[in-house]
């Protein structure tokens, strides 16, 4: 046709990024109100205000859309470490990580428990992000420390026990991760396990 020579086919409308967050939002809201197991596209399309196709253009299934909404919510880097003071760089780590933990709802938290338990692909996707934030948490976490200093593995000991300590003292005790907590987790486990003697 006239005019049309070289012209590139169209692909469709660009994706509308208030959708994305309208999604994200609508799950992790309906996640807190009625669990992993009673989550569906359809009430997620409904809650956010869009077609199911919107939402499965977007996300493979109900997994990768759990995934998605909680790596959105979470979506942070752990603060820059002050070399060479190994109790302040620890220090500022295991604050950073109390406020990512205690910033999620212990509804949430809960919900995404249950989940992972019925739900293979989901435990998948949670380990998957799991793994993605211990590599960044413990990427420096010693403050440039070298690790002749250090008992080995001491990164994986960090990563594995301080938000293991975390979350039993917001869900299960249900007490606040004040200073007094981080510096007691710092000083009376953290230190004592991974520095040498």
């Amino acid at each position: 046709m006239p005019g049309s020579r070289g012209a590139e086919p169209a692909r469709g409308r660009p994706r509308d990024s208030g959708r994305d967050l309208a999604i994200l939002d609508a799950t992790l809201r309906l996640l807190v109100e009625v669990g992993y197991d009673q989550l569906s596209i359809e009430s997620v399309a409904a809650e956010a205000g869009v077609g199911k196709p919107t939402v499965y253009r977007r996300h493979a299934g109900k997994a990768a859309l759990v995934a998605a909404a909680v790596e959105h919510r979470a979506a942070s880097v752990p603060p820059a470490i002050p070399a060479g003071d190994l109790r302040q760089a620890l220090l500022g780590t295991v604050a950073w990580l109390t406020e990512q933990i205690a910033e999620q709802e212990i509804g949430l938290l809960g919900a995404l428990f249950a989940g992972m338990r019925s739900d293979p692909d989901l435990a998948a996707e949670m380990r998957r992000i799991l793994r993605r934030d211990e590599a960044a948490m413990t990427e420096q976490p010693f403050g440039g420390i070298q690790d002749e200093h250090l008992v080995p593995g001491a990164a994986g000991l960090f990563a594995e026990i301080v938000p293991a300590l975390i979350v039993h003292r917001l869900v299960f005790v249900g007490e606040p991760c004040d200073q007094g907590f981080v510096e007691h987790i710092v000083d009376d486990i953290v230190l004592p396990l991974i520095q040498r003697r």
